[in-house]
């Protein structure tokens, strides 16, 4: 997934698809599995002195099918600690996905000026990618003011029940 939100194809899960393959999901429940995904990711990186930032998960219309598909996204970060602490939790996040079913299909620098370590993963057992970029000093930004571990979150698009309408949601 890039700061856009594009990711490689997610892997389908195993609810029920309708239309071209698109899973059938109220809105709630697809917030409750981007917070689900989100708190195991959190595990993952194993810093709980840390601070993180507090917004839910939001929904987006997909291009596709903006009246009928929609996709979550849970943007957070953690931050408040360390960049020793950060890298290390940074570290934990790449070595642990891979035990959880998930596939890192990116990781390297950035193509920012700082060159940002990041990483993206596709879930092997549902319909998320995770981008992970580390922001603390680097070589070409050698001064991080606010050093945190940003982390979004991004499911694959899910068909709205019938009725529902998106322009309603957020």
């Amino acid at each position: 997934m890039d700061h856009n939100g594009s990711s490689s194809p997610t892997p389908q899960s195993s609810g029920p698809a309708t239309g071209a393959g698109h899973p059938t999901l109220d809105v709630d429940q697809a917030r409750a599995r981007a917070k689900a995904v989100s708190s195991s990711i959190y595990e993952m990186i194993g810093m709980r002195s840390a601070k993180v930032t507090e917004p839910g998960p939001n929904i987006a219309a997909c291009d596709e099918d903006p009246d009928h598909l929609y996709k979550t996204a849970h943007p957070w970060s953690v931050y408040g600690v360390s960049e020793d602490e950060l890298k290390a939790g940074f570290q934990r996040l790449r070595e642990e996905l891979p035990k959880h079913g998930w596939k890192i299909v990116q990781d390297g620098p950035e193509k920012s000026e700082a060159r940002s370590p990041a990483l993206t993963a596709d879930s092997g057992k549902d319909r998320f990618s995770v981008h992970a970029v580390l922001m603390v000093s680097t070589p070409t930004n050698p001064h991080e003011k606010d050093p945190l571990l940003s982390v979004n979150i991004v499911s694959g698009c899910w068909r709205a029940p019938e009725g529902t309408d998106l322009n309603t949601q957020y």
